[in-house]
């Protein structure tokens, strides 16, 4: 797997693999018929991990169970952290229009990966002309930023997004962090021919040490608006109907925050003075002061989990307005913006067992049910177990393939499934209880919408101007 920090409790599971190096572009193939001429769907994964951590070949991912539903599944590594999204125009290099920008170098090796399919799946049993694309977190910000390139429609034509939407960094915010790098491994100046020129691993040295100080991106290496692979925002091209082709199946979990609160007590331990501060600080962070108001937002959130007999105490509302202001609402911003007829969402809600419950529905939980590895000893513990939880991962299973080789999610074991449109909003409910819900949450999702504008205009807007203070030269 590429080099990376050591994962931290939350991102740790026992027994995955612990070799890492710069040599790491490699992929894996499950598939059920390896015969050339099979025709079968195939679907190919990146991981998540926030671009700085994780591998095609954790034991969330194994491909063998959901290749049996009838798919190729290939499951791809791309280098992550400095190696793989440092960006600064004295980086730029010649070639293609893709290869001529001065970053995204690990949404290279993911377009790489669409290549290798193309050209090899084949031999596999898969059929090139029917490839979907899917992943979790940064994988699925991958996924949006694939969206936004010249390969969308071309060498694959769906799409999944599990938990995760556009996102990219802008040339002034990339070109601080890049020098901050610089400046932490003592260059003298900033060119490839210099970091080509130290070790890997004194690069991660260096990349760890400067990563605290960029606390308000949260994700400080991310794909990059840098005129080569991505020449707009990915929000800004999908809106413009870059996307517009390819089938969508988008989709969050109810708790994504509580991810964050296993490592980070301080997180679900909220009265309501540090809950505002803590909101008031995603809003100054987004540009948006002036636009959202955090008394307003917080009386909508209150009142509309009062309304469903929700708990309305501080740390649930944060973890309520976080998860949806980070995941939520950016997936259904992206799924009603971009302009494609075949859209389908879901709302995942099945809940951890892990802790007595302290994780509730959060980050990653749906990974197990997809790939069908809740069986898995370890990750047992974070996903439960039983016949209610195989019953799960087999409605899942079948949804995402059927999805795979029709673009259409429902039917069978699945049930209906409508598709996302406006003022319905149908979104599958994926938990204990399946079922379609019309508009869930919807004041919640309305009122950041409403802050959040036009889809593509504030992610626009993002890029344009530093996100982080001001350098102490």
């Amino acid at each position: 797997m590429s080099l990376q920090p050591p994962p931290d409790l939350a991102g740790a599971v026992p027994g995955d693999p612990a070799e890492q190096s710069e040599d790491c572009l490699y992929l894996n193939v499950f598939t059920p018929s390896p015969a050339a001429g099979a025709d079968l769907p195939v679907m190919v994964w990146f991981h998540g991990g926030g671009f700085v951590s994780g591998s095609a070949t954790s034991a969330l991912y194994d491909g063998s169970l959901l290749a049996l539903e009838g798919v190729v599944v290939v499951s791809v590594n791309y280098r992550l952290g400095a190696l793989g999204w440092l960006a600064h125009p004295a980086l730029e290099t010649g070639g293609g229009t893709e290869e001529a920008g001065f970053g995204n170098w690990g949404l290279l090796d993911q377009l790489a990966a669409l290549a290798w399919v193309a050209g090899n799946v084949m031999a596999f049993g898969g059929d090139p002309a029917n490839v979907t694309i899917f992943g979790e977190s940064a994988g699925a910000m991958s996924v949006a930023a694939l969206l936004a390139t010249d390969a969308a429609g071309t060498t694959f034509r769906r799409a999944i997004l599990e938990s995760g939407a556009a996102l990219a960094l802008g040339q002034a915010t990339s070109t601080r962090i890049a020098e901050d790098l610089s400046d932490e491994l003592g260059l003298s100046s900033l060119t490839r021919e210099a970091l080509l020129s130290l070790p890997a691993e004194e690069i991660l040295r260096a990349q760890i040490a400067i990563h605290p100080r960029y606390e308000t991106l949260a994700l400080p290496f991310q794909p990059v608006v840098d005129g080569g692979a991505l020449r707009a925002h990915p929000a800004a091209a999908i809106a413009a109907g870059n996307a517009r082709g390819v089938d969508l199946l988008v989709g969050t979990n109810r708790d994504e925050w509580r991810f964050w609160t296993l490592s980070n007590p301080a997180l679900r331990d909220m009265d309501g003075e540090r809950m505002t501060q803590a909101l008031g600080r995603l809003i100054d962070n987004a540009g948006l002061t002036g636009r959202c108001d955090p008394a307003q937002t917080i009386a909508v959130y209150r009142s509309a989990r009062a309304e469903r007999g929700e708990p309305t105490g501080s740390d649930a509302l944060y973890c309520a307005i976080a998860s949806d202001w980070t995941f939520r609402v950016p997936a259904m911003r992206l799924a009603a913006g971009a302009g494609s007829a075949n859209v389908f969402t879901y709302l995942f809600d099945w809940e951890s067992p892990f802790g007595g419950g302290i994780l509730g529905s959060c980050h990653a939980l749906e990974l197990p049910f997809v790939f069908g590895t809740h069986s898995n000893e370890y990750v047992a513990l974070f996903s439960g177990t039983g016949e209610e939880a195989e019953e799960l991962s087999r409605v899942m299973r079948a949804a995402w393939t059927s999805f795979a080789a029709t673009g259409e999610p429902g039917g069978g074991v699945v049930g209906e499934w409508p598709r996302y449109d406006a003022p319905r909003r149908a979104t599958k409910r994926l938990g204990r209880t399946v079922e379609v819900l019309d508009a869930p949450m919807e004041q919640e999702r309305a009122v950041l919408d409403d802050a959040f504008g036009p889809y593509g205009a504030l992610e626009t807007e993002l890029t344009r101007h530093s996100r982080v203070p001001e350098r102490q030269d």
